[in-house]
């Protein structure tokens, strides 16, 4: 029987915890950690144009890099953890033609909507490379009276999902979501 690999998707709306969960588990399994952010900003600092408003080729040039380094891993039959948003109409497309190479387990990151506005305040404020997304616009828009947290939909395959509650710390803990990602097949 050949070995797959596991891909375990952290998701959840901004400000939920994910990459925090995603580097913490991929610590703990000894696993890599694929995060779209990380990748936005790395290619964002390579292309830095300061005359030209690059967001749309630089959202999808991050989006093909994202889904070529997960593809990468599962096809050498690495495991891995990869965090992003994962909003189902823009990530099912790339999630699910990796169900043959992988068995994907998602991780879903949940919080209550105001300590998620915090959280988005607080790094955007304290990481000069989060200028890249759109911290400030997003936060405008929850000023507005928009819900954008609430309104994140996940993602809609059939996988087996775990909800983390990452108010503090996390629920249930990093033991039994280590346990949750490295179960065999369903």
């Amino acid at each position: 029987m050949t070995m797959r690999a596991t891909l375990v998707a952290v998701s959840g709306p901004p400000g939920t915890g994910k990459t925090t969960l995603a580097h913490a588990l991929a610590d703990a399994l000894g696993w890599p950690t694929v995060c779209r952010d990380e990748i936005k900003e790395r290619l964002a600092a390579a292309t830095a144009d300061p005359g030209q408003d690059q967001n749309l080729d630089l959202d999808l040039a991050t989006l093909e890099e994202f889904f070529a380094t997960v593809s990468t891993h599962l096809a050498s039959r690495t495991s891995l953890v990869a965090e992003a948003a994962f909003q189902d109409r823009l990530w099912r497309p790339g999630l699910e033609p990796l169900t043959e190479p992988g068995d994907i387990r998602v991780i879903r990151c949940v919080v209550d909507p105001e300590l998620a506005r915090a959280r988005i305040t607080h790094r955007a404020a304290e990481q000069p490379s989060r200028s890249v997304h759109a911290d400030a616009d997003f936060l405008r828009r929850i000023a507005e009276g928009e819900q954008p947290i609430e309104s994140w939909i996940p993602i809609s395959l059939d996988l087996p999902c775990l909800v983390v509650d990452t108010t503090q710390g996390w629920t249930p803990t990093l033991d039994r979501v280590v346990e949750f990602a490295t179960r065999g097949p369903r």
